[in-house]
């Protein structure tokens, strides 16, 4: 597998961000309907906000001076969990390992303790690769719509 690292995305990168996302997450939005919560649904105004949050950082997701996708995470620095919330690949670099690789390189950078995300209940190559990354599920599911549950991760 080629080499991934993480490059800290800024302000004047989020046009690009939230052009990534939209695309990214197109495919989830048409099949779950899910307008009111699907990163493939938000304003670039949203993203801009998030960026703002205290602790937030997003990277792009870089293979071969590329970037494929993209991670945010949530850090806080006051023994909080730590958040991925959202990370995406686009879809000519899925299946590749490089979301596994991202988040491996955003446990080194923020370390590899107190996590957590959530993701869609039914999207089982999702619930696979946090699994086998060390997540586990908290119990927490919350139902969006007739399609689609949220479920919670935890990773100590």
């Amino acid at each position: 597998m080629n080499t991934v690292f993480l490059k800290p995305a800024f302000k004047d990168d989020l046009q690009t961000i939230w052009e990534m996302q939209i695309s990214a997450f197109s495919d989830l939005l048409d099949k779950y309907q899910d307008y009111g919560m699907s990163p493939g649904a938000e304003s670039l105004e949203k993203i801009s906000a998030r960026y703002e949050q205290p602790g937030t950082v997003y990277y792009f997701v870089v293979v071969e001076n590329e970037n494929v996708g993209v991670i945010r995470v949530v850090d806080k620095k006051d023994n909080s969990r730590k958040r991925i919330s959202p990370i995406w690949i686009m879809p000519a670099h899925r299946n590749k390992g490089y979301a596994q690789a991202a988040i491996g390189a955003a446990e080194q950078i923020h370390g590899s303790h107190h996590w957590c995300l959530d993701t869609i209940l039914q999207e089982a190559g999702n619930l696979h690769l946090y699994e086998k990354l060390g997540y586990h599920q908290t119990g927490r599911i919350e139902k969006v719509n007739e399609q689609m549950d949220i479920v919670f991760y935890e990773k100590d």
